[in-house]
Parts: C-alpha cells; sequence; structure tokens
C-alpha cells in the first residue's frame, strides 16, 4: 500500500517522520555514554557492562498510564506536562523497592499525528527522564484512526531499574517501632481524575473556568505535574545507608508510592504481615484543590481517601533513631516530610477495634488506617511536633 492510500486510510507516516524531528534533541538529552544506536532504531540499546559491578543485580521493572488525566490535557490544548506525569507514575514505582532506573520506553496511541502534539508529550517525558537519571531509549507513536477521535490519545510507559539483592526494601525489613514519613505531594498527582471530572461536570464547572480558591483556571490546577520522588529518596538512601562503604543496611526499610487507592492501602502492601499502623490526619492539612473539590461534591475529605492522595505522595517507613534526620534531609531537597505515624510488630502491642485496610492489591500484608481530623491549615504539621 502506497503512502497516499494509507493517508487516505487515516494514517499520516509523514507527520509520524516530523514529530520524531521533533522530539530527538530532547530524546538524547536523556542518553549518556550507555545508550547506544541513537534515536529511531527498531530496538533501544543499553549497554549493560556497567552492571558486572553488582554482587547480585535484581532488575526492577515497573509499567502504567496517566488515567484519565489526559482528557483534561486534551480539553484545554495543553501537553507539555503528561509526559511528565508519565515519569512518575512509573519511574517511582521502581524505586519503592530501592532501585535505580536504568532506562525507559514510551507508547503513545492517537487518532491522529500532530507532530507539535507528540513532541509536546515526548519532551515532558525527557524532561522528567533527565530529573530522575532515566535514559529514554525508544518509544512508539501510534496512529489509530476510527478508534480514537482526532483529538485522542492515550499515553503508556515502561521501565527497568536495578538494586543489589541484599539492598532490597520492603516489608521483611520494617520492625517494630518503625516511623511512618510522609512525603507531600504537588496535587492530584495522576490518580482519581475519573471523580474530578465527575465532579465539575455535574456541577457544570469547564475546565477554562477560573478558581479563586485555587488561583488559576481548573485546567491548569489540574494538569499540575506528579511530583517526582526518584533522585531524592535514592540520595536518601544512600547516605544513611553508607552504600559508599560498602553498608547494605540501613534506617530505609520500606517505602510506597501513594497512588491508586490511597494513603491506607499502599502502606499496607508494604508491611509485614501482623503489623499494623494508624495514619495520623491531624499532622497536615490536604491542599486546597482536595478541599475544593470536596466542597463541590458535597462531601467529606474522608470519603476519598480511597481515590485521592489527599497531599501524600509517598510514605517512607524508617528506624524510629533516624526518623527526623531522614525528614529533614528530604525537607531540605525540596520534598516536605514529616512523621505520620508509627508502625506496631510486636504482639503485646494489641491493634485497636475498627476498622483497617488490610490486603490491598492482592498483597496479605499490614493493616492500616486513618484517625483523627485533618489539621485546618499547613501549620498543623508544625502544631503536631512534626516538623
Amino acid at each position: 500500500m502506497s503512502s497516499r492510500t494509507y493517508a487516505e486510510a487515516g494514517v499520516d507516516t509523514a507527520a509520524g517522520d516530523r514529530a520524531v524531528e521533533l522530539m530527538k534533541s530532547a530524546v538524547r538529552a536523556t542518553h549518556g555514554p550507555e545508550v547506544l544506536g541513537g534515536v529511531g532504531g527498531f530496538a533501544g540499546l543499553f549497554d549493560a557492562s556497567a552492571l558486572l559491578g553488582y554482587r547480585r543485580p535484581l532488575l526492577a521493572s515497573s509499567t502504567d498510564g496517566v488515567g484519565t488525566k489526559v482528557a483534561i490535557a486534551q480539553a484545554i490544548d495543553k501537553h507539555d506536562t503528561i509526559g511528565h506525569d508519565l515519569v512518575g507514575m512509573v519511574v517511582d514505582d521502581i524505586v519503592v523497592v530501592g532501585a535505580k532506573p536504568l532506562f525507559m520506553t514510551d507508547y503513545i496511541a492517537c487518532g491522529k499525528v500532530v507532530p507539535e502534539r507528540i513532541a509536546d508529550i515526548v519532551r515532558g517525558i525527557a524532561q522528567a527522564c533527565e530529573l530522575t537519571g532515566t535514559a529514554l531509549v525508544g518509544g512508539e507513536t501510534a496512529e489509530h484512526p476510527g478508534l480514537l477521535g482526532v483529538d485522542d490519545y492515550d499515553v503508556a510507559g515502561a521501565a527497568t531499574g536495578i538494586v543489589e539483592a541484599d539492598r532490597i526494601l520492603g516489608a521483611e525489613r520494617v520492625q517494630d517501632g518503625d516511623v511512618v514519613l510522609a512525603l507531600a505531594s504537588s496535587g492530584l498527582h495522576s490518580n482519581g481524575y475519573s471523580l474530578v471530572r465527575h465532579i465539575l461536570a455535574k456541577a457544570g464547572i469547564g475546565y477554562g473556568n477560573r478558581s479563586d480558591d485555587l488561583g488559576t483556571t481548573w485546567g491548569e490546577a489540574l494538569l499540575t505535574p506528579t511530583r517526582l520522588y526518584t533522585t531524592p529518596l535514592l540520595r536518601v538512601i544512600d547516605e544513611f545507608s553508607g552504600a559508599a562503604t560498602g553498608s547494605a543496611t540501613g534506617p530505609v526499610h520500606a517505602l510506597s508510592h501513594v497512588t491508586g487507592g490511597g494513603i491506607a492501602a499502599n502502606l499496607a502492601r508494604v508491611l509485614p504481615q501482623g503489623s499494623w499502623a494508624e495514619v495520623d490526619r491531624a499532622t497536615w492539612s490536604p491542599a486546597p484543590v482536595f478541599r475544593v473539590l470536596s466542597d463541590i461534591a458535597g462531601t467529606s475529605l474522608e470519603s476519598s481517601e480511597g481515590t485521592w492522595n489527599l497531599g501524600i505522595g509517598f510514605l517512607a517507613v524508617v528506624d524510629a533513631g533516624s526518623a527526623a534526620a531522614i525528614a529533614q534531609a528530604l525537607t531540605t531537597g525540596g520534598i516536605d516530610t514529616w512523621q505520620v505515624g508509627t508502625v506496631r510488630l510486636d504482639a503485646a502491642a494489641a491493634r485497636p477495634a475498627g476498622d483497617f485496610e488490610q490486603g490491598a492489591k492482592g498483597v496479605d500484608g499490614g493493616a492500616v488506617r486513618l484517625v483523627g481530623a485533618y489539621a485546618d491549615s499547613a501549620r498543623g504539621r508544625a502544631e503536631n511536633g512534626t516538623e
């Protein structure tokens, strides 16, 4: 079939080539000496000889998308942050086990290739890959006319990382009395947008409408990029574990990426069976976007705890003796961090009566629930002695 006939069927290969030309410089900026072959090959090549220095290297892999957040980007024709969100959703899952990301690939399906739009998406991916030390080694843009509308698209990605076998973080490292630290989110990140869109549609609010409470339009507020946690967390893990001296142990015991399911469910996934923790709502105040959406819906913040992160994008379970220093290091590095709870694993510490989240995502881990009432303002963290 000639390219002309293919174009008549709705697929424009020339537009695809133009998109690649527009994104090439951004993609190349993520390439270190480990990446071979440049842009445009059938497969991305990554030199694995550096991995020979590991004693027992384990590869960590993750894949994800950004869900219906793309609908907001399409509605206001702003596409330069969705790629950033994609990297956050994929790469920050890898750091949960203590792994350093190596490389990533992306996939964009669209109804029609608009080169500038595709290049905006990929530039966002590449910029976030740079920030997390991840090489963007390849990707695919597929035109699906008749299946997707001309302005519709979806994005997905997959990444691979590496960690020494004896440095894996997880439930087996968690001890009785460990402190749970919360790392602030930048907003909604990339979860719960179906609920957001439902709330605004029911209230007759458009994405171009200005929200005085948020200080911007709804569309701009909802496209706030997902915070990236990989680089700050790897820095803290190395700094406090003494990795430079070959130490395999450290005070960071487990990490949890707060995505779909919310705070309690995701923390429960990285705690050992028989353990429990209560997360104190009084230690923080959810950002205005969460409060305004809840007010519009006529619901409580508590009712959305299984959907939104409510201001906490990551959780770290750490040794109590190092908790304050780790929190300070992360806060100094630009991510507000504070204590929200303590893990109990001692059989003598009986779990309180009441409902706890347990068994999330098929993992039979610990039990977690949120308690108390949310602070009225950001001052709540200081008032509760957590800063």
